[in-house]
């Protein structure tokens, strides 16, 4: 158990209700599937199928537990360290326009950029295949490239998209999307509203930034708060509540330090900065992220479901009414890394473990 804390919470709307530990009395685990390489990122098919991305390149679709074979017309990925095959979202219009969306690494040692791009699902093949976004400027660094996307009510497309590591000033640079958020209309173009689309030396993409390695932004399904984490250094890995055109910080103010132990800057706040509504120090290496709903864990409701990689456990943050929160650590026992945690269409959960042997695993009351 970790002790809840006063954070900022202001603005989040939620209905609280009374804190309850989830116990491993209350759920079993099974497993959905395993042998996949590094699994990144899970999609529920209308029809009980799942798409999973494996970061080396692969999409794979799972049937009652049998993994298909690469499907075909995947993009080219740049697959090294922490590039490669990212996220896979449906789009809202799905049953009627069939599109999917994969965020990808592109490019070469080199030249390398986080790229999106849309397809339909024919078979075991991918068709239509279009690019639709590739982040500037190009990088030389296989590392921090986000990749986390979600679709908003307005049917408008959320893409993080990280700092490249060596490149951590350009998070400050408006005229670099490297360390923001982005927002896309569903073929690729500017929404028209987007915080920044009239002032020619800001990119017209960008949705927020002052951002590191943004690993997830989700939708509350209940307040419409867009939430997103991302890791820190070495220590200050944050949860953002995202809005337009807001700076959140990085590296200008961060709780975290260098790798080195040097400090990053002298601020924990700045002026003009937004502040986290959470953040962890030692880090926990926070990736996929859900928001707890459905009926098959009632406890969980509106609760924040963080997949961990360094801690190797799902972090539940639940809310209490006096607005501290409480944290829990959740399938420790399992002691792998997560990269991701689903919530699917019957509210049982599902979770990616990052491994050369990642699995898929359902976890029921």
């Amino acid at each position: 158990m970790v002790a809840g804390f006063v954070l900022f919470c202001a603005g989040l709307e939620q209905s609280f209700s009374a804190y309850e530990p989830l116990t491993p009395d209350d759920y079993t685990i099974t497993e959905i599937a395993d042998s996949l390489d590094h699994p990144w990122s899970l999609a529920f098919l209308p029809d009980g199928r799942l798409l999973v991305t494996e970061r080396s390149g692969q999409l794979r679709i799972i049937d009652k537990g049998t993994v298909s074979e690469p499907v075909a017309g995947v993009p080219d990925v740049f697959a090294k360290s922490q590039g490669g095959l990212f996220d896979v979202v449906l789009h809202p219009g799905h049953d009627t326009n069939g599109w999917l969306y994969l965020s990808y690494a592109y490019g070469h040692d080199d030249a390398n950029a986080t790229r999106l791009a849309r397809a339909r699902l024919e078979g075991n093949s991918l068709v239509d295949v279009t690019v639709l976004f590739t982040a500037s400027p190009s990088k030389e660094t296989p590392v921090h490239y986000g990749g986390r996307m979600a679709f908003l009510p307005d049917n408008t497309l959320l893409l993080a998209i990280g700092d490249g590591f060596d490149y951590r000033e350009q998070a400050q640079r408006n005229d670099s999307h490297l360390g923001t958020i982005v927002r896309l209309n569903d073929d690729g173009s500017v929404p028209a509203d987007n915080p920044f689309v009239d002032e020619e030396t800001v990119l017209p993409e960008i949705w927020s930034y002052g951002h590191r390695n943004p690993q997830a932004i989700v939708v509350h399904p209940d307040t419409g708060a867009i939430l997103s984490n991302e890791h820190g250094p070495a220590g200050g890995d944050e949860v953002n509540r995202l809005e337009p055109g807001i700076n959140y910080g990085w590296p200008v103010a961060t709780y975290g330090d260098d790798y080195s132990g040097a400090a990053i800057s002298p601020f924990t706040h700045y002026p003009g900065t937004q502040q986290p509504l959470l953040h962890w120090t030692p880090s926990i290496a926070p990736a996929g992220m859900a928001i707890g709903h459905g009926e098959a864990f009632p406890a969980l409701h509106g609760d924040w479901l963080v997949a961990a990689l360094k801690a190797r456990e799902v972090r539940r943050v639940h809310i209490n009414d006096d607005q501290t929160m409480t944290q829990q650590s959740l399938f420790t026992e399992l002691g792998m890394r997560i990269r991701d945690v689903r919530i699917a269409p019957d509210g049982t959960l599902y979770l990616l473990t990052d491994s050369s042997n990642g699995k898929v695993l359902q976890v029921r009351p």
